[in-house]
């Protein structure tokens, strides 16, 4: 039963961070040291934490259906696309998300092991909680704030665009704390994107980028889930798809009217916070 009330906590917090650039991953890490949980497998958690991202992506589907989904299924929207089944605009849409998300899904199929043996530890994910942190602040005071936006729609990326922000993507892939919306976020505001562009192509690319790696995942630790276990996840994704229906609709509100630098600055505090305390209790 305990377990069962962690997975509430783990679903809140993943569908909090997912979508903010603070490192969902990093956050959930970070709480697996305090509340670990007490009757799942070796090598559950590892498992857990990508596969929890699911309701996450779940709830961005159901926000943004209309922009995801490439068919016209209506007699109204075929007319909008000239007759055709197919959204054109959506289809290339689709087109340049792949794009962005093969450089970190190569790296990240290549590197998973070498990347849970050696950065999965609260010192690496301080660390890039800090820099990325500082990363962020700079970009706003010296980057953003010169109102170098040339793209403010996400149908006017190109696919070279897309192709930059999947390489910026590659350091989310590699160091847990980065934030894989924090990576892509800032690879999209220095290539001149807007901020609200590069939030919602974010929250696109998270679909195909996380249940990608959910399935590597689940692939790696097998199907022979405990009744518990099945449960633990199950309640996990949930509880994070009803988080993130929120935290979405609230953190596009949000942005077009601030900045990033409130997430800089509390990346770079928590950040100091995990190297104290990791240092006082060694």
């Amino acid at each position: 039963m305990l377990d069962f009330l962690k997975a509430v906590i783990y679903g809140i917090l993943e569908g909090i961070t997912e979508w903010l650039p603070i490192s969902s991953t990093g956050h959930l890490i970070l709480l697996e040291k305090l509340l670990p949980f007490s009757e799942t497998s070796e090598g559950f958690f590892d498992m857990f934490d990508v596969v929890i991202q699911l309701g996450a992506i779940l709830a961005v589907v159901v926000l943004y259906w209309k922009k995801l989904w490439p068919f016209a299924l209506t007699g109204a929207e075929r007319k909008e696309n000239e007759g055709s089944v197919i959204k054109k605009h959506t289809f290339f849409m689709w087109l340049k998300i792949i794009v962005a998300c093969l450089p970190a899904a190569v790296i990240g199929i290549l590197l998973d092991d070498l990347v849970n043996e050696h950065f999965y530890n609260e010192i690496s994910v301080a660390v890039a909680l800090i820099v990325f942190g500082v990363i962020f602040i700079l970009m706003e005071k010296f980057v953003v704030s010169k109102g170098t936006s040339k793209v403010k729609e996400v149908a006017d990326i190109t696919m070279m665009m897309a192709l930059e922000i999947g390489i910026f993507q590659i350091l989310a892939a590699i160091f847990p704390g980065t934030s894989r919306s924090g990576a892509t976020i800032i690879g999209a505001l220095l290539i001149g994107i807007s901020r609200q562009a590069a939030a919602e192509f974010t929250f696109f690319l998270a679909v195909p980028v996380m249940f990608g790696a959910s399935l590597l995942k689940i692939l790696k630790f097998g199907f022979g889930f405990t009744g518990h276990e099945a449960i633990v996840l199950l309640l996990g994704c949930i509880v994070s798809f009803g988080v993130s229906l929120v935290v979405l609709r609230c953190f596009i509100g949000y942005i077009k009217k601030h900045d990033f630098k409130p997430f800089g600055w509390y990346r770079i505090a928590l950040g100091i916070v995990v190297l104290v305390s990791s240092f006082f209790l060694k």
